[in-house]
């Protein structure tokens, strides 16, 4: 089937869930999952009144480049922006026209849920500031932190703890390593009126989080340590952690495929008895089962147990072979 016929069959199967969209207040989605639907390495989405199409493995041509345009341009007649990440490191490679150069570039304001976002679809970064798949997981933390303390590391632009605060959150401790990010989080904050509800801690996960839990700060054999920001020991009600795949720093290795507990176990320790932590895995080769199955055994050798669990599931304009999305995630309650 040619990239048109495609994508008018993915827009076709999404009627009810624009429709759905539209009644809650959300004007930022994914209308094309190319891994799923016919295109591999071809994503895109609506970010508000723009059209972001996202190539990861190949270069479209000019004229499939106009054909996308034209389905998506009759469906409504948003700006076009194309992001081409199919060279080196995913980085945004290819320069478009003037104006779409100039509407990328520029802040714009999407909601999800009546929730304000501020959004920029070209920055000094890789990824748009909102991911869309894990809208279910800010619905999650919006119905369920009232009048709750909530962690949310790897906040990245912090649409977790922004959720967080709008569902009536006591306090919400937002944690990333990136300034840019955390800067977007602030705007957000500010977007929704809950600055004073949420706090924007800049450091690397691993000594934030070891810190909150009351053990000791260390690192990788043989690295100096920089400086980070000190915190007190503390409890949280509700933990949201969704770090990256890999990544390496002086503290330590984030690795979601061999070395999951190596976060978790200070997660856990900063949730309170009585309280939930929420785990995230995108690695699509992890095993659901697998995983969960050593999250259960880490909590029980800290001495704690898992007294229920909540699958949360993508929403349908994220479809997945045989519903098993590459992303997981798993609510924990904990004593």
């Amino acid at each position: 089937m040619s990239i048109q016929a495609v994508l008018t069959d993915a827009l076709a199967k999404r009627a009810a869930f624009f429709e759905q969209a539209k009644q809650n207040n959300t004007d930022c989605y994914r209308v094309f999952h190319g891994t799923v639907e016919g295109e591999n390495g071809l994503n895109i989405d609506r970010y508000g009144d723009a059209w972001l199409i996202q190539t990861f493995h190949q270069t479209l041509s000019d004229e499939q480049l106009a054909e996308i345009s034209s389905v998506l341009t009759a469906h409504a007649d948003f700006h076009i922006v194309y992001n081409d990440r199919s060279g080196s490191h995913s980085r945004i490679a290819n320069t478009s026209g003037n104006e779409a150069q100039d509407y990328a570039q520029t802040e714009q304001v999407i909601r999800e849920n009546g929730i304000n976002f501020t959004s920029k679809l070209r920055h000094e970064g890789q990824d748009p500031l909102l991911f869309l798949d894990m809208r279910i997981g800010r619905e999650y933390v919006c119905d369920n932190s009232k009048d709750k303390t909530v962690l949310n590391l790897f906040s990245y632009t912090c649409g977790i703890g922004i959720a967080a605060a709008m569902g009536g959150a006591r306090k919400v401790m937002n944690v990333d390593f990136s300034s840019f990010a955390l800067a977007a989080g602030q705007k957000n904050a500010e977007l929704n009126k809950v600055t004073d509800v949420c706090e924007f801690v800049q450091s690397d996960a691993f000594p934030a989080l070891r810190q909150l839990a009351g053990l000791p700060v260390g690192g990788r054999r043989n690295q100096k340590l920089p400086k980070y920001p000190k915190l007190r020991a503390m409890q949280f009600d509700l933990v949201f952690l969704d770090p990256p795949r890999f990544a390496k720093s002086a503290f330590g290795i984030v690795d979601l495929v061999n070395d999951y507990q190596g976060l978790f176990k200070p997660a856990v320790l900063a949730t309170k008895a009585g309280g939930h932590i929420v785990c995230c895995n995108n690695v699509a080769k992890v095993d659901r089962q697998t995983w969960y199955d050593s999250l259960v055994r880490c909590v029980e050798k800290q001495g704690r147990k898992v007294t229920s669990s909540q699958w949360l599931d993508c929403h349908p304009d994220f479809p997945a072979f045989d519903d098993n999305h590459p992303l997981k995630i798993v609510v924990l309650g904990i004593d």
